[in-house]
């Protein structure tokens, strides 16, 4: 027979705690000043045997002075597109403590054009950013050649 007391315990929540760590000193971090500072970075992250391969999406984490905390890979699908969950995208904003971020996808095609697909992402992720106070600074599609920055051609 159960006891009054064995009954209450689903109502006890575990504690939870937020502790963010780094290794890397602040002065020591990637300072993100223009977009072509962000497209050299998505660069070294990208594996490339990948990016002419199937669509990757991640985001650079940055901190108030537009120093990167991290780069999380959001989702990885298939030669045409992938899937961008935003409390997936936004979870791993706010673990790192975040201020701001910039969105990177590649292209496997190598055509850095925006598709509407593209367009209504950085709409949606840009007005749950609002709403968390994290800014959306930028979008880039890339590709091993060039890029294409939504913020450089005022999309953003």
């Amino acid at each position: 027979m159960e006891t009054i007391k064995e009954k209450q315990d689903w109502r006890i929540a575990s504690e939870v705690e937020l502790i963010y760590k780094t290794k890397v000193k602040a002065s020591e971090r990637p300072h993100i000043t223009s977009s072509v500072a962000a497209y050299k970075l998505a660069l070294k992250s990208w594996n490339p045997n990948k990016i002419e391969f199937l669509e990757q999406f991640k985001i650079l984490l940055l901190n108030k002075s537009n120093r990167v905390l991290g780069i999380y890979e959001v989702s990885t699908g298939g030669i045409t597109s992938t899937i961008v969950d935003l409390r997936l995208l936004f979870t791993a904003a706010l673990k790192a403590n975040a201020t701001a971020l910039i969105m990177l996808h590649n292209h496997p095609s190598g055509k850095t054009r925006p598709s509407a697909a593209d367009k209504r992402i950085t709409k949606k992720v840009k007005e749950a950013g609002i709403i968390l106070d994290i800014e959306v600074v930028d979008h880039l599609i890339i590709s091993p050649e060039s890029y294409y920055s939504f913020a450089d051609n005022g999309i953003i």
